[in-house]
């Protein structure tokens, strides 16, 4: 049985939730979020709560119960707080520019790398900083991560992109004699 999913889930002020047809949306200060979930798990929503309930105990649906359960928690916090993820770039000539809704970085490569900002997110690139806004939890952190791979933080002088407040695990060089 899942512990997340028995939990009830409070529904902030001045946000709005509802089911239909099992599209599950959510209205706040800073807009809407949807998502489609199975008929498996029933939503149930009355005055400020929401509760989730598997109609049929099975497998599939005891894993996807705490799923679904994060997945309202996290829709109801995207659209009255917006997610925020920043990106460190380091290194000698690394340099990353928003122009227009695009992500322009040179990162050592003979070209520079540009990477489409998705709707509904918001990046700023100052200096050696990164930060990616949004409502949306899977989104913000799917983009980050595609970023973050284009050039991963190597072991010897940690260049490259790194999470903020990741560790890059250092690697001692070459000795000289």
């Amino acid at each position: 049985m899942s512990r997340i999913g028995k939990k009830v889930i409070a529904i902030p002020e001045k946000t709005e939730a509802s089911v239909a047809s099992g599209i599950f949306t959510v209205k706040g200060p800073l807009g809407t979020l949807e998502k489609k979930f199975k008929p498996e798990i029933e939503v149930i929503i009355s005055e400020k709560e929401i509760t989730l309930v598997p109609t049929k105990i099975t497998l599939e649906t005891k894993a996807l119960w705490g799923t679904y359960a994060s997945h309202v928690g996290n829709m109801l916090l995207g659209v009255t707080t917006p997610f925020v993820k920043k990106l460190i770039v380091e290194g000698i000539g690394y340099k990353s520019e928003v122009k227009g809704s695009n992500l322009v970085m040179a990162l050592g490569f003979s070209h520079p790398v540009t990477v489409p900002i998705p709707q509904g997110l918001k990046v700023t690139a100052e200096k050696n900083v990164i930060t990616v806004t949004g409502m949306d939890k899977e989104e913000v952190g799917g983009f980050v991560a595609k970023v973050r791979a284009l050039k991963k933080p190597e072991p010897y002088k940690g260049k490259g992109i790194r999470y903020e407040g990741e560790v890059v695990k250092r690697k001692q060089g070459k000795k000289t004699a």
